[in-house]
């Protein structure tokens, strides 16, 4: 009978509590079929880390420093090839989701049993999934809303664009044809710093220029509320 030996899981961990981390490590090198692969406190950190790159699995705070990991994933995802596992001390089912939505293979809340952690690890290293029912069941009537009404290009455009850049335009709309120090004074910001915004706005948006902004802006009612 040929013997079947089971491949060590390298499992490199993120969190910004040292103490936190000492004690995964521990925890990890006392698990059979485990190996702690190494450490960071934060993404960058991760990033620059070449032990990560050797991982199998990354588990990762999703708050680290008062920022939410998940938002850098996707970098994760593409430079290394190791599955990353959700450790989150939040109830918060919305950020769970975005968190599997960027990526991660599960979730798993800190107050849970370490046991419960490990068989996280050994699921997630396999190809499975680790998050409850209810998480699964949000996510899929998601994905299959998404595919009922699949987003127009111009909607995917405006979808991408962040709170401050649609307060830029709809100051853009309130403010038709003024001069820039206008918009600038309204916002309370520099000049130099709108234009900063505006070059941004318009890659995202494929347009050229503070009147095909403002056209796309009123077809799609962005700032609409300036005119209300």
């Amino acid at each position: 009978m040929v013997e079947v030996i089971e491949r060590t899981i390298r499992v490199f961990l993120v969190d910004d509590h040292r103490a936190t981390l000492w004690g995964l490590e521990q925890l990890i090198n006392a698990t059979p079929r485990m190996q702690f692969a190494g450490s960071a406190t934060s993404i960058a950190e991760l990033l620059a880390s070449p032990a990560s790159l050797e991982a199998d699995v990354i588990v990762i705070d999703l708050d680290l420093g008062g920022q939410d990991s998940s938002e850098s994933f996707a970098e994760v995802l593409r430079t290394h090839g190791a599955k990353v596992l959700v450790l989150t001390g939040s109830r918060d089912l919305d950020s769970h989701r975005r968190a599997v939505l960027a990526g991660a293979r599960g979730v798993v809340r800190k107050e849970e049993p370490v046991d419960v952690l490990l068989r996280a690890i050994e699921k997630v290293h396999e190809g499975d999934v680790w998050v409850n029912r209810a998480l699964i069941g949000d996510i899929m009537n998601m994905l299959t809303g998404a595919r009922q009404a699949a987003p127009s290009p111009d909607d995917a455009r405006v979808a991408t664009l962040t709170p401050k850049e649609i307060e830029v335009i709809t100051a853009v709309v309130r403010h038709k044809g003024a001069k820039s120090l206008v918009i600038a004074d309204d916002l309370r910001i520099s000049e130099h710093t709108l234009r900063n915004h505006l070059t941004t706005i318009y890659h995202k948006l494929e347009v050229h220029g503070r009147l095909e902004l403002y056209v796309f802006a009123k077809e799609r009612r962005i700032g609409a509320e300036a005119h209300s």
